[in-house]
């Protein structure tokens, strides 16, 4: 048997470079690059490697590690899942730091190959620099704390355990049920030890990604339920998106008259304009779509984990003869809301859906016009919104309004945390298939800039706007760094209320009279965070890390500046004052997020009683 002595992190690099991913014929190079941050933990390993053999893969320096990590998420949720970045850290704080990152894409069933440093296997140097000690178990290291974060894990503590443990790992990233973050523990000296390694693990390998087909006793009692029911609503997910299946999914709906609602990932499947597309869904839905998952008397879930947040917290549903049928390739979220279930890919499900119904000769019970009627009422309602304005400064909704109106069909949106998600669920206007980027399966603070990135060189013939707050914006924006090193256009669209003002509105809603959620200075008359809001100039922050920016506090200042905007060839922010408490808000919605049954204040108790209302309307599981 031919073997080649190479060192365990230069087998890792040959190992990735060939893996191939085969959708419907088509071979994908599946791992396009490696993200890394260099410490004592992988530099002279991995980065040697990356450095001196790094084959077809493209190395994009990280500025954060869990920045690198969103990056690389949004990459892959971009492309569909079909190809990823691996991202590389050293031990300890480096590793650490990419574990919001790691529960990020596992949340949002997302793949992404995690390589951080660690602990010496032979325990020389014990304690190494950064070394996490656990007096009780001298095996735990830093990266432990990834095993409840990721969809596979494992330490590579002699370099020939590497073969099996990357199959594995291949097997869940490109599993379309069971992917997420994927870590593997690389101790430093492990990774520098040679071995004689098989010369055909390097081979070529192709990964054919499975159309699970659905089992036909399955499609047959989705039919039979079908066939009782009058008033179905489709709520579409992240699945229609990863199945490629919108075309699919819109064929279906027209095929019998059903209306499309959204959930945030699955935004985008439907034109807003079309007949039947009737907007997000949920706790952030529209008004026409919260009326019609009120009155439905069958939910059809295509590629939906159904959160919290699409079914408003399982109070979306009043009708006493509702029923649940769910489309998923995932078994585990297949079955939540007790729905009957479809264990396959959207794509061939909804084709064997349509078929078996067209022959019975299916069609819905909706009021002709009934749908066009509110789908009206709804379209009016965005236009107001979109063109609020206030004598007292831009609204937040009539920003939205220009910034939809200017950056045409194809650009992609990117976010992931704070009032904006909301709103963009409920009032943004998409007519392609993928312009619609939402984090919202963990709702991480941070995603936003990264995401972008990950977007931009996943979508290199598109513009990619990151709409993020500055409470998100301060958490995290290390990434535009990197686009500016790249020279990957980008435009950050940073909506400044003065705080996180999401949840000072959360706190309002719920009997607070606002408390710590705003970026004010601390008042020395009552001690507290509650005397003028503070000045940041985010504006000359961006142009110090080297982007462009602008500013504009009214509706001809932003016009002006996304048209600046876009004639820029690299990063730009733009910097918009808005008004706090000027996003959307109710429509038919509820969100259950618990308030206190004893309290000194009456607004609270009555906030508790009103929780109480909804709950008893609420389905209990």
């Amino acid at each position: 048997m031919k073997t080649i002595r190479l060192t365990m992190a230069q087998a890792l690099l040959r190992f990735l470079d060939r893996q191939v991913l085969s959708v419907d014929g088509e071979e994908i190079k599946f791992v396009r690059g490696i993200m890394g941050i260099f410490g004592h933990g992988n530099v002279t390993g991995i980065g040697e490697a990356i450095e001196r053999e790094p084959g077809n893969l493209m190395f994009l320096q990280g500025k954060n590690e869990q920045g690198m990590v969103h990056a690389a998420t949004a990459y892959a949720k971009q492309k569909n899942r079909r190809q990823i970045f691996a991202c590389t850290t050293s031990i300890g704080p480096g590793a650490l730091n990419m574990m919001t990152g790691a529960a990020t894409a596992t949340v949002n069933r997302i793949p992404v190959l995690l390589l951080p440093g660690d602990n010496f296997a032979s325990r020389q140097p014990d304690p190494v620099l950064q070394q996490l000690e656990v007096p009780t178990d001298y095996s735990v290291s830093a990266n432990d704390p990834f095993k409840a974060v990721s969809k596979f894990w494992d330490r590579i503590v002699r370099p020939e355990q590497l073969m099996s443990s990357l199959i594995q790992a291949m097997r869940v990233l490109t599993d379309p049920a069971e992917t997420g973050a994927v870590t593997l523990a690389l101790p430093q000296d492990v990774q520098a030890e040679a071995y004689d390694y098989p010369a055909h693990f390097f081979e070529k390998r192709v990964h054919f990604l499975q159309r699970r087909p659905a089992e036909q006793d399955a499609i047959y009692r989705a039919v039979d339920l079908i066939m009782r029911k009058q008033k179905p609503l489709i709520i579409a997910g992240g699945g229609v998106h990863y199945a490629d299946a919108t075309k699919e999914l819109l064929a279906f709906a027209e095929a019998f008259g059903i209306p499309v609602a959204e959930t945030q990932a699955g935004k985008s499947a439907i034109p807003w304009n079309h007949p039947l597309g009737v907007g997000g869904v949920g706790t952030t839905g529209t008004l026409v779509a919260n009326r019609l998952a009120a009155e439905a008397d069958l939910i059809i879930g295509v590629g939906t984990r159904f959160s919290d947040f699409t079914t408003a917290s399982k109070s979306a549903f009043s009708n006493p003869y509702v029923a649940f049928l769910s489309l998923n390739v995932s078994s585990f979220d297949a079955v939540k809301m007790e729905a009957e279930s479809v264990i396959a890919d959207a794509k061939v499900a909804l084709v064997a859906l349509q078929q078996e119904l067209a022959e019975r000769g299916f069609l819905t019970s909706y009021a002709d016009g009934a749908i066009s009627e509110m789908k009206t009422e709804w379209d009016n309602e965005v236009d107001r919104l979109y063109e609020l304005e206030s004598d007292a400064g831009l609204t937040q909704t009539r920003a939205l309004g220009i910034i939809n109106g200017y950056i045409g069909s194809t650009a992609v949106v990117v976010g992931a945390a704070g009032s904006l998600p909301g709103d963009l669920h409920r009032v943004w206007r998409t007519t392609e298939p993928k312009t619609y980027h939402m984090e919202y399966g963990f709702s991480c603070m941070g995603y936003e800039i990264s995401g972008a990135f990950g977007v931009a060189l996943a979508e290199p013939g598109r513009d990619v706007y990151a709409l993020v707050g500055d409470g998100s914006y301060l958490m995290l924006h290390s990434e535009l760094v990197t686009a500016i090193q790249e020279g990957v256009k980008l435009t950050v669209l940073l909506f400044d209320n003065n705080g996180f003002q999401c949840i000072h509105n959360l706190q309002r809603d719920q009997g607070s009279d606002g408390f710590g959620n705003e970026f004010r200075l601390r008042s020395k008359e009552t001690g507290r965070l509650d005397g003028p809001y503070m000045s940041i100039n985010y504006s000359a922050l961006a142009r110090g890390l080297g982007a462009a920016s602008y500013t504009a506090g009214t509706a001809k200042e932003l016009e002006q500046a996304l048209r600046d905007a876009k004639a820029e060839q690299g990063p730009v922010l733009v910097e918009i004052k808005v008004l706090p408490g000027t996003n959307t808000g109710g429509y038919d919605s509820w969100w259950n997020v618990g308030v206190p049954e004893v309290s000194v204040s009456d607004k609270v108790l009555k906030a508790h009683d009103k929780m109480q209302h909804n709950l008893r309307t609420a389905r209990p599981y």
